[in-house]
């Protein structure tokens, strides 16, 4: 039986590991860093390319600082994050690496980031002016460097192909003539990357070659293109340039196309039994009651609820590993707390509880994601702060 699984044990011992977080939390996510580091290296061997780490989102929930370590220690070249406090945050900790942020308000001093050595993501003339000033304003010199996004089909962020494209290339160039910005990169973002083969990943494969051309033929010389994401990275080689860069599947979940290549899910979500009772038939539970047992039965409480990242969506599906098996969540996820249906098993107070693991005998967070009719991202991030972190694995 897998560790943690003993009853009687409320929290492993584990090697190599430090915590962050009181000691009393009611609910650990414990972060295998070696995991994170075992799938740096797996993804690099079908890519063949460098790889941005993206720890935007405290690392998915894992903590953006220990996994970017993991990541560089394994071979990562980049690191990708949403914002400049997230950017900053990382050179706050000593982490030296070549960060890209890519969303920012137009509005925004840009002059931290650029003293802290962080590439900007720009996709509109007023962001460009913006960075362009901060860097003329700034008393250290030297251009900033930029990355431009282009808009290939994802119709979120990123110039609109043609015109708007263009116009950014322009002045771009012509910023970069007057010595404030120096254009590193063109990236772009896809669409239907978890679908392999997609007709649309053709299409905005052609989009973005098209405006690397129209960069070049103005007079910029990127040296970094990066189009693909986890999915695109590991099924459709025709999205790798320069690098890829890998969220989802860089903490160990399958980012779609079904293609098994090893990845180790790199967090557990524990607790325990603070509560049993036995109840005869027709006892509900939980509110509404949604849910009243049709057999005598025994109950065990879980301090793990929705203010702890459990989905609600979940509810009527989703299961645990408690004494030995899995067991199903009955009734509502409340706020704080759910209810486990541990039927006759031999489950006692202070057990543990696997909300989720690698598998194959627990849950896996893929598995929690289908039951609540979301993606494991929205899994992984929505983890609450109360949930203390644990971290095991050399890299540690």
């Amino acid at each position: 039986m897998a560790s943690g699984h003993r009853a009687g044990t409320v929290w492993p011992v584990i090697s190599h590991s430090t915590a962050v977080g009181v000691t009393s939390a009611l609910a650990e996510a414990v972060v295998d860093l070696d995991a994170v580091a075992a799938n740096v290296r797996t993804i690099a061997a079908v890519t063949r390319t460098d790889l941005m780490a993206v720890v935007k989102a405290d690392g998915f929930g894992h903590g953006a600082v220990p996994v970017a370590r993991a990541a560089l220690a394994a071979g990562a070249t980049w690191l990708g994050v949403t914002s400049s406090a997230e950017a900053l945050a990382l050179r706050d900790s000593g982490v030296g690496a070549p960060i890209l942020s890519w969303l920012h308000r137009p509005d925004e001093d840009f002059g931290p980031l650029l003293a802290a050595g962080v590439d900007v993501a720009v996709s509109t003339l007023p962001h460009l002016r913006a960075v362009a000033a901060a860097a003329a304003a700034a008393t250290s010199g030297g251009p900033a460097m930029v990355q431009l996004k282009v808009d290939t089909g994802l119709s979120r962020n990123g110039a609109r192909h043609g015109s708007d494209w263009a116009d950014l290339v322009a002045l771009a160039r012509a910023h970069e003539m007057a010595g404030s910005i120096r254009v590193r990169g063109v990236w772009s973002h896809l669409a239907d990357a978890d679908q392999p083969g997609s007709p649309l990943v053709r299409r905005q494969v052609s989009a973005f070659r098209t405006a690397v051309r129209v960069a070049r033929a103005g007079g910029l010389d990127p040296v970094l293109l990066h189009l693909a994401n986890s999915g695109a990275a590991l099924t459709a080689p025709a999205t790798r340039f320069d690098i890829c860069r890998v969220g989802l599947a860089l903490y160990g979940v399958d980012p779609g196309g079904g293609r098994d290549i090893g990845l180790r899910p790199a967090m557990t979500l524990r607790s325990s039994v603070v509560n049993l009772k036995q109840v005869p038939a027709g006892t509900g539970v939980s509110y509404g009651p949604d849910h009243v047992t049709a057999e005598p039965t025994t109950l065990a409480l879980v301090p793990v609820g929705f203010a702890d990242g459990l989905p609600r969506n979940a509810e009527g599906r989703a299961e645990v590993w408690v004494g030995g098996a899995r067991c199903p969540i009955v009734g509502r996820i409340a706020m704080d707390q759910c209810v486990v249906d541990v039927g006759d098993r031999p489950v006692r107070l202070g057990d543990p509880v696997t909300v989720f693991g690698p598998g194959p005998d627990e849950p896996t967070v893929t598995e929690w994601a289908r039951w609540a009719g979301t993606n494991p991202n929205d899994v992984l991030t929505g983890i609450g702060a109360r949930v203390a972190r644990r971290y095991q694995g050399v890299a540690a």
